[in-house]
């Protein structure tokens, strides 16, 4: 693949101009086209066929879902969303749903200094968008939740789940297969900033049968329930005297890449459920899970990762198939299945 062909649209020229430089600090990455508005990126897209845009979320014209909603609808192109405020939450979380592959919080200061702390995120995101498959659907339509009995007696205590670039859409795919009876508790880290986890949770739930909710501090783990770990803090698990594991929150350890960390997540999990635990790699970038996975392995736990044919971003699964920790590569469209029959 050559250079990769990008986009912007911004309706500010000044973050235009901006972004421009800090992409083209990538000698890899070739900055084709300017818009100020979706009207005018629908135009340009066709007339370019960039392989990634970059576009801001609020534009006067048309905003940032509807340029999603109709590019998507003419032809696929990766879509990286560039959002402004923690209020835009449910708009991002809307554009992911219509495809855009993934977003970036802008700093709340659109200041120089402020706009040049995010360009290796930026860099970063714009040449995984590059490699993520032109699918108008990434995900097929999710399937009515078939009926799952209660277990009496499960093989695993808990699911535990890691996803990142790509895991909205996965998990609106997911999670509302499973029923209200789900005989073990889910708990998921997925890699997004603060604010957006509380309202993906509540969006998801609202689509599911299985309740699904942001963690909090102290919270019971039980099953028929999903748990989401709250963006900026790791989840881990502590067994009361009483006997019901209870979440933990906590920003340490900080030299983590992520916050919350599938890595803190799976070796809590395995350190509280010994061997049984049922851990879940998911479509993202870099290899957070990939040392989790080896605690969950140690107790003698087990691990599924998605297949890559079926991710948005095959790096944290890839990371952990390679490693050697993988007990099979299983496709979006039968994870659910598959989660049950380990069960």
């Amino acid at each position: 693949m050559g250079k990769i062909k990008t986009v912007i649209v911004d309706d500010s020229a000044f973050v235009r101009k901006t972004i421009r430089e800090m992409l083209s600090a990538s000698p890899e990455i070739d900055v084709v086209g300017m818009a100020r508005d979706g009207e005018a990126a629908l135009e340009m897209v066709e007339q370019l066929d960039p392989d990634v845009v970059t576009c801001d979320l609020l534009m006067l014209k048309l905003d940032g879902v509807g340029f999603v909603r109709r590019q998507m609808q003419r032809k696929p192109v990766p879509i990286l969303i560039l959002s402004a405020s923690p209020n835009d939450a449910k708009h991002v979380l809307e554009a992911l749903e219509w495809g855009a592959v993934d977003f970036i919080q802008k700093p709340t200061r659109l200041a120089n200094d402020g706009l040049l702390l995010m360009r290796k995120e930026l860099i970063e995101k714009v040449k995984a968008a590059a490699l993520a498959p032109q699918s108008p659907q990434p995900f097929p339509p999710v399937p009515v939740a078939a009926a799952q009995p209660r277990r009496r007696a499960t093989r695993v205590d808990i699911v535990v789940l890691g996803v990142s670039t790509g895991g909205p859409q996965a998990l609106r795919y997911l999670v509302p297969q499973f029923t209200d009876d789900f005989p073990v508790p889910l708990v998921i880290v997925l890699h997004m900033p603060i604010v957006y986890t509380a309202a993906f949770a509540e969006k998801l739930s609202e689509i599911s049968r299985l309740p699904v909710r942001e963690a909090t501090e102290g919270c019971v783990v039980q099953s028929g329930e999903a748990l989401l770990a709250p963006a900026g803090r790791h989840l881990t698990f502590q067994r009361t005297s009483q006997g019901p594991v209870q979440v933990r929150l906590s920003i340490q350890p900080i030299d983590k890449p992520h916050r919350p960390s599938v890595d803190v997540l799976f070796q809590s999990a395995a350190e509280t459920y010994g061997n049984r635990v049922l851990g879940v790699v998911m479509t993202g970038m870099g290899d957070d899970g990939k040392r989790g996975a080896a605690w969950i392995k140690a107790q003698g736990g087990t691990i599924l990762t998605q297949d890559e044919t079926s991710c948005v971003i095959y790096g944290m699964p890839r990371s952990v198939a390679e490693a050697g920790l993988s007990d099979g590569a299983v496709l979006l469209t039968s994870m659910a299945e598959e989660i049950g029959k380990r069960l």
